[in-house]
This record gives C-alpha cells, sequence and structure tokens, in this order.
C-alpha cells in the first residue's frame, strides 16, 4: 500500500468526505471487495463504456473506493478479483493510465478523458478548481445542455494542488508568497493532489454519463513554473501533469532572476527566423529593444523550450495513441512588467514558433482585477483590438486571467474583438458561489458551515487591517472599506481593532462583501477552521477534517451550488459568443425547472 493510502486510511480519511488527495480511488482495496460481494457496493450504470479490452462500468462503495467490473473475459487490469461472474479491479491511478490507451485505442473520439479536440484550442472558458471539486457535475450539466466543450478543470500547479504527495508526506512542500495576508501558504493549499484531480475529473464524467455526449473536453494545468527554483522538481512537476491536456507556461520564475542573456551567443538563425516572422506579422522592430526583449527571455523561452519536450515525452512513453499524446500550450506573459505591448506578444510568440512549440492561447496583462469589471469598454477594446491584431497573424486565441467577475459588456468586448477566439480564466468565482448557496440555504449545518466560515473571514480582514505588514495592512483596509461603501456605511474605522470588528459585524453577513471574496478560499484547509496564518493550507489530519465540512454539504446547498455555477457558465457562454442567445435561452430555462440535483444531474447523459 502506497505512503499516502496509508495516512488517510489511519486517519479515516475516506474518499467519500475527502476526494483526490490520493492519486488512487480505492485506498482499500480487500474492504471493497468484501462490499463487492456483499452487494454493499453500487454500480454507475450510466458508465459503461467500450476498450479494445471490452467494456467496464464503474462501482462505488459507502466510502468512496471505486472499482472498474469488466464485461468481457480476460484480466487486462492490475489487482483483478473474481466475483461472481465478473472480474473487479480496483481504481488505480495506474488502472486508469491503461484504460486510457485501451479507451483511445478502441475510440479515438471519446470524451472520457481530456483531449486537445474540437474547437478547445481556440475557444474555450477555463473553469477554475480553487476550492473543492464539487462544481464538477455542474460544469457537465452546462457542458450538455450548451454543446460546447470546455476546460472543465484547471488549477495553478504546484500552487493550489499538490504536486507531488509524497512530498507533501515528507513535509516537503515549498511556500507561496500571498502578499495579501501577510505570509507564505504551503503549496498545494487545497488539499488536493494534481495526479488525484486527473483522475477523479475522469470518474465524475462517467458516474454522470456526460462522456455519452461526447463532447471534448480539457484540463489546463495552469500556470506551470518554468525555471528558477523549479528547475530541481520540473520531472516530478512533468510526472504529476501526464493527464493535463493543456498545459500553461508561466516563465516568470526564470524572469524573476533577471539573468539576461548576450544576445550575440544566441544562434544567429533563431535571431533571424524570429525578425522575419514578426515583420510577417507586420510589425516594425525598434533593433534596441528587439535585442533587449530577447535578452531578457532567451533563457526561460530555452528552459520552456526543455519543459515543453519533458512533456511530449512523458506522453509518448505513457500513451499509445496520438490523440492522448497531444497537449494544447498556453504562453502566459502577464506577468512580465506593465500592460503588455503588441511588440512584445509578437516577438514572444515567433520565438514559440522559431523553437518548435508553438502555442494555442497566450495571456497578455491587461491590467484586469480579480472579481472586479474593467471600467472603461471603450479603452477595453482597444487593447484587446491591439493584441488580436498580432495574435490573429499566428493562429493564436488570447488567454484572459483572473476573468472572473468582469462586466456582461467586458465579456462582449472580449467576445467580438477575438471572434470568440478567446480563453476566460475564472476560479474564485467558484468559492464565491458556495458562500451564497450555503447562505440560501435552510439545512442547520449548512447554515452552521455559513456561520463559521464568514466568520473566519471577518476575522481575516480584521486582523490584517492592523498588521505591522505594510502590505497586508493596505490590502486589507481596502477589502474593509470596498465592502462597507458598497453597503453605505461609514468607512473611518481604523481606530482600534475593536471598531473595525464592530462596523463589519454590524454588516449582514453576505458573500458579496469584498472581504469575503479575498480571504474565503483560504478556509477550505485552514487547520480547525482557525483564522490564524499558522493553520493555513494544513496537510494534517486537521486539515483535511476541516476540508470535509464542506464535502458533508446538504441536497439542498449542492443544488443551489450547481445551479449557479451552471447559470454563470451559460452568462459567460453567451456573451462571450461561445454559444447563441437561443441556446442559452432554452440551458437557462431548463436550469430553472429544477427541483432537485438528482433531477438536474439525471439530464446531463440525454
Amino acid at each position: 500500500m502506497s505512503a499516502i493510502n496509508e495516512f488517510l486510511l489511519k486517519h479515516n480519511l475516506r474518499i467519500a468526505q475527502n476526494p483526490c488527495v490520493s492519486p488512487d480511488f480505492c485506498l482499500d482495496w480487500p474492504a471493497l471487495q468484501a462490499d463487492l460481494r456483499a452487494g454493499k457496493a453500487c454500480e454507475y450504470v450510466k458508465s459503461r463504456f467500450a476498450t479494445k479490452a471490452g467494456e467496464f462500468t464503474l462501482w462505488e462503495n459507502a466510502a468512496g473506493d471505486c472499482a472498474w467490473k469488466h464485461h468481457a473475459a480476460g484480466s487486462p487490469l492490475a489487482d483483478g478479483v473474481v466475483i461472481g461472474d465478473a472480474t473487479f479491479f480496483p481504481a488505480t491511478f495506474a488502472n486508469l493510465l491503461t484504460l486510457k490507451n485501451f479507451i483511445q485505442e478502441h475510440d479515438a473520439g471519446s470524451t472520457i478523458f481530456p483531449t486537445a479536440g474540437a474547437k478547445l484550442g481556440r475557444s474555450t472558458l477555463g473553469v477554475g478548481a480553487r476550492f473543492t471539486t464539487l462544481h464538477w457535475p455542474a460544469v457537465e450539466w452546462a457542458m450538455s445542455a450548451l454543446e460546447i466543450g470546455l476546460t472543465a478543470n484547471q488549477n495553478s500547479i504546484p500552487r493550489e494542488l499538490v504536486y507531488d504527495v509524497d512530498a507533501m508526506l515528507g513535509n516537503r512542500l515549498d511556500a507561496v508568497p500571498f502578499p495579501f495576508i501577510g505570509t507564505n501558504v504551503p503549496e498545494g493549499h487545497q488539499g488536493q493532489s494534481v495526479e488525484g484531480m486527473s483522475h477523479g475529473c475522469v470518474l465524475s464524467k462517467l458516474k454522470t454519463g456526460f462522456h455519452r455526449r461526447r463532447i471534448a473536453w480539457s484540463f489546463n494545468a495552469d500556470h506551470q513554473p518554468i525555471g528558477g527554483k523549479f528547475d530541481v522538481r520540473e520531472d516530478a512537476l512533468v510526472k504529476g501533469c501526464l493527464l493535463a491536456s493543456y498545459i500553461t507556461f508561466d516563465l516568470s520564475p526564470e524572469l524573476a532572476l533577471n539573468q539576461k542573456a548576450d544576445v550575440a551567443s544566441i544562434p544567429a538563425d533563431v535571431v533571424a527566423k524570429t525578425r522575419a516572422r514578426v515583420a510577417a506579422a507586420g510589425l516594425k522592430l525598434d533593433d534596441a529593444a528587439f535585442n533587449a526583449l530577447l535578452a531578457t527571455v532567451w533563457t526561460p523561452m530555452q528552459k520552456m523550450k526543455r519543459r515543453d519536450d519533458k512533456y511530449a515525452a512523458a506522453r509518448r512513453a505513457a500513451f499509445t495513441t496520438e490523440v492522448g499524446r497531444t497537449y494544447l500550450r498556453e504562453l502566459s506573459i502577464d506577468e512580465l512588467p506593465g500592460l503588455t505591448t503588441p511588440e512584445t506578444t509578437a516577438i514572444m510568440l515567433a520565438l514559440c514558433e522559431v523553437l518548435g512549440m508553438p502555442v494555442n492561447f497566450v495571456a497578455p496583462a491587461f491590467g484586469f482585477q480579480k472579481n472586479t469589471p474593467y471600467p472603461d469598454n471603450a479603452a477595453l477594446r482597444k487593447l484587446i483590438e491591439a493584441q488580436w491584431n498580432v495574435c490573429k497573424q499566428f493562429g493564436v486565441s488570447i488567454g484572459f486571467h483572473s476573468g472572473s467577475g468582469k462586466s456582461a459588456e467586458n465579456y462582449q468586448v472580449m467576445g467580438e474583438v477575438t471572434g470568440s477566439a478567446l480563453e476566460i480564466k475564472t476560479s474564485g468565482r467558484y468559492t464565491y458561489e458556495m458562500g451564497v448557496a450555503l447562505s440560501q440555504s435552510k439545512n442547520s449545518a449548512d447554515a452552521a458551515l455559513w456561520r463559521d466560515w464568514y466568520q473566519f473571514t471577518v476575522d481575516m480582514a480584521v486582523a490584517g487591517s492592523f498588521s505591522t505588514d505594510a502590505t497586508e495592512q493596505k490590502m486589507a483596509r481596502v477589502f474593509v472599506t470596498t465592502s462597507l461603501e458598497a453597503c453605505g456605511k461609514p468607512t473611518d474605522v481604523f481606530a482600534s481593532p475593536a471598531a473595525c470588528r464592530a462596523a463589519l459585524e454590524a454588516l449582514p453577513p453576505s458573500a458579496e462583501h469584498m472581504t469575503f471574496f479575498e480571504y474565503n478560499f483560504l478556509y477550505v484547509l485552514a487547520a480547525g477552521g482557525k483564522p490564524e496564518k499558522a493553520a493555513l493550507g494544513d496537510h494534517s489530519p486537521a486539515g483535511y477534517q476541516q476540508r470535509a465540512r464542506f464535502y458533508a454539504v446538504s441536497p439542498e446547498a449542492r443544488l443551489l451550488f450547481a445551479k449557479r455555477i451552471a447559470a454563470y457558465l451559460i452568462f459567460l457562454a453567451e456573451n462571450t459568443g461561445l454559444a447563441s442567445k437561443e441556446r442559452c435561452a432554452a440551458a437557462s430555462k431548463l436550469l430553472a425547472g429544477y427541483a432537485t440535483l438528482d433531477a438536474m444531474l439525471n439530464d446531463i447523459s440525454r
């Protein structure tokens, strides 16, 4: 048994209440065998799928452990046992990889696993999982109802997901700076592992029967850090992201070192081809500016190429089909200082082409703030047009990072200028939507969770407002005053912590307050739910017991949450032009009619 599975079983952290921590979806195979023999496991009838080795269905017991039932002769997976007239196999990560090859060798058009197919490399919405996995069924419903594929699973790795569960158990995870709370939080602050999420998002599609719709979807390993301190563990990052069908390359760790290359040492043919490609895109280059940018990005780009080669090699080694090996690329350049110029975008895209790693998306900096509409649509249109005039020459779509919380008009501008050749990356929105759902639920346990969660954000805001860390104090006071202003309350509340607390606690608890939006995601893995910096991102049993509270929410809260997630995706799809107004209207009408979560989920497979 693996160390992570031993840890989870020892502390009774079972998949049903704490999914996607282990790469495996079966922690206790002997116990699951006993349940299968005793008739204490259920079959997901809609999960049935064909492979070159025969058909399979997914089974699960009350603890959340899963098994594959093989509806044919033979033993194509590992650790099988005969129960009755069939052979069952544990849902291990190793068996999942084998199944991927069996499925895609049999049917290259299968949509059980994430792929780079259909329009996913041109037009998509990035659905971040900054919180839990509870939003997945709603995303599947939205894709089915709108008949469009989305980036249905998206996470920053290793910032949000645990990149290596053994490193986690060995207390070797690095820390991530969060200036707005004045401290560092351990990597993987959501608690789940990248391999666990890779596994879980596939099983979710089978449980709901989404795979029957044959709508392609993708999994984005977002903000993959290139260079800097990440050089020493890039092989582990590559290994963890094996099932991702879309990689975002973040050059900022290497750029932060500010180690400029000698332009004379760059191969002459690379320089010449890059110049020619930029000129062909219609831009005139200033020699000094071109050489300065080339000197700045050359080493990071070489490291991006090295990492890209490793992603490709890992897929060639693990997967047997072209569809199984292909992945999308995004170059994130919004970390470079200031607003991104068209010239910078052109040079970076040209370098990607010249180095043999053309990208599908590029993410320039537009000056977006999370969860805040862009204030000037005319100015936004000009910014996007300047970038789009370059991107369309390279056949590249624009990735809009920090895409949550923009106005309908903002999204319309993005869609109109690019012809919907875009990706809107959203993440924090879905944590907010859970807050709204819990606040509206009539279930007493949901109400208690909402009360505790909201109070956590108030406590964090008050503590931050009087922090000795200048950045933390400044940001916390912005969150506090913005929340008060929105409710028409006085903002001169910083005479003392008690005065600040009294002002915030006088507001009606609401997920709309900026104080809630900014601090809410930190609660999911806060040991004991404590608003203390030392408790945040806690990978001990205490942190995971806290996380389990969210997986215990009522069916009422789950329905409210699912409907809000789906409504938001419909809103985005309509305003960006990814789906027609007529289809969005029909989906909204269907969504409004659901009285139970089961009814909503039953419609996913049609």
